[in-house]
């Protein structure tokens, strides 16, 4: 199967119906895209284990959200 969608000027697209479908995604699902070579990436659903593991990995960085922090990692 072959989709095509544009990129808008603030960078976000649509992802066609069918290719929804076949991904098996909908709203509140979440996805991640990962480089595989320069020029080609691919998509793919994250499952609710992964999500459920990002959310704790994310609740261990918040010793690290403080204005000091903001400041010193801002260009990063």
């Amino acid at each position: 199967m072959t989709a095509t969608s544009k990129i808008t000027s603030k960078g976000r697209t649509t992802i066609p119906q069918d290719v929804r479908k076949a991904m098996l995604i909908g709203p509140g699902d979440v996805i991640v895209r990962e480089i595989k070579q320069e020029g080609v990436a691919g998509v793919r659903r994250l499952s609710d284990l992964e999500v459920d593991y990002l959310h704790c990995l994310e609740s261990t960085l918040s010793e690290w959200d403080g204005p000091f922090d903001n400041v010193a990692y801002r260009d990063f």
